[in-house]
C-alpha cells in the first residue's frame, strides 16, 4: 500500500493461508513487518502458521459472505482494517467436461473463483479507504488448458477476468489489482498431483517433478517462497504503477512453442 503511514505495520489478509503459497506469503509478509491475517477452513494448519508469524487466525470459508462479515469485524478490532488482500485459496475441478457433474463444477467455481470474488468484495471498502491492493493467485491454467481439468481451467481463466474488472473499476479509487500465474510449485497439493506419475513410472517425488518440468526452460518447479516474493512485489510500493497486470511466474513454460519440441529431441 502506497499511501499508508509507513510507521504503521501493513495489514495483510491471506486466503488459503494454511499451506503452500498462502503459507509462504504469510511467512514472508510477517518477516517484512506486516500484521498478517490467515484465512482458511482448517484450523490446525492455520494455527501452525500463526505460531510462526504471529498471525490472526480467521477460520472459515473465504467464499462465504457471512464468514467475511465476521472476518472484517475481527480485522477492524485487531488490525484496524485491511491494506492488502492476497487471494491464494484454490484447487479442485479435475475431470473432462463430460466427466464433470454439477457438484464438481460448482465446487471448482467456489474454490477458485468465488473465494477470490467474495474476499475482494468484502475487503474493498477498507482497501478503498486505505488505497490498498489485491493480488489474485491464478495459474498457468488461467492461460492454457491441461488434460482433464475442465473446472479448474475454466475457473482460473475467469479469475483473470475478475482481476481486470476489479482493476478497471477500483483503480480510480486508488486500489491496485493484479494476478500471478504460477506454473508447477512444490506444495502439498502439487505433491499429490505427482502421485499418478510416481505410480506409473516408479518415480520418486523429485523425479516426478523433473519429468513434468522436462520442457520448462528453467527445468524445475518453483518453490512456494518464490511465488510469495512475486506477490510481495505486486503488493509493494515498488509496483505502485502496476495494476491490471498478469505476472507469469512459471519458469518459462508458457512461452514454449509446443509444435517445435520435437526438434529438441533430435
Amino acid at each position: 500500500m502506497e499511501e499508508t503511514n509507513q510507521s504503521t505495520p501493513r495489514s495483510v489478509v491471506i486466503t488459503g493461508a494454511g499451506t503452500g503459497i498462502g503459507q509462504a506469503c504469510a511467512e514472508l509478509f510477517a518477516a517484512q513487518g506486516a500484521r498478517v491475517a490467515l484465512v482458511g477452513r482448517r484450523r490446525a494448519p492455520l494455527e501452525r502458521v500463526a505460531a510462526r508469524t504471529g498471525g490472526l487466525v480467521l477460520e472459515g470459508d473465504a467464499a462465504s459472505a457471512a464468514d467475511w462479515t465476521r472476518f472484517i469485524a475481527r480485522l477492524d478490532e485487531a488490525h484496524g482494517g485491511v491494506d492488502t488482500l492476497i487471494a491464494c485459496a484454490g484447487g479442485l475441478g479435475a475431470g473432462t467436461a463430460g466427466a464433470t457433474d454439477d457438484h464438481v463444477w460448482s465446487a471448482a467455481m467456489r474454490a477458485n473463483l468465488d473465494t477470490a470474488f467474495v474476499s475482494a468484495r468484502a475487503c474493498l471498502p477498507q482497501l478503498i479507504a486505505r488505497r490498498g491492493s489485491i493480488v489474485l493467485v491464478a495459474s498457468i491454467a488461467s492461460l492454457a488448458a491441461g488434460p482433464a481439468v475442465c473446472g479448474y481451467t475454466t475457473a482460473k481463466h475467469a479469475l483473470l477476468g475478475l482481476m481486470k474488472s476489479l482493476a478497471r473499476d477500483y483503480g480510480p479509487h486508488g486500489v491496485r489489482v493484479n494476478a500471478v500465474c504460477p506454473g508447477w510449485v512444490r506444495t502439498p497439493m502439487a505433491d499429490e498431483e505427482m502421485q499418478p506419475l510416481m505410480q506409473h513410472h516408479g518415480d520418486t517425488l523429485d523425479e516426478a517433478y523433473s519429468r513434468v518440468c522436462a520442457d520448462v526452460p528453467l527445468r524445475r518447479a518453483a518453490h512456494a517462497d518464490e511465488i510469495a516474493q512475486v506477490c510481495a512485489f505486486l503488493a509493494s510500493p515498488a509496483a505502485s504503477i502496476v495494476t491490471g497486470a498478469t505476472l507469469v511466474a512459471d519458469g518459462g513454460s508458457s512461452i514454449v512453442d509446443v509444435p517445435t519440441l520435437a526438434f529438441d529431441r533430435l
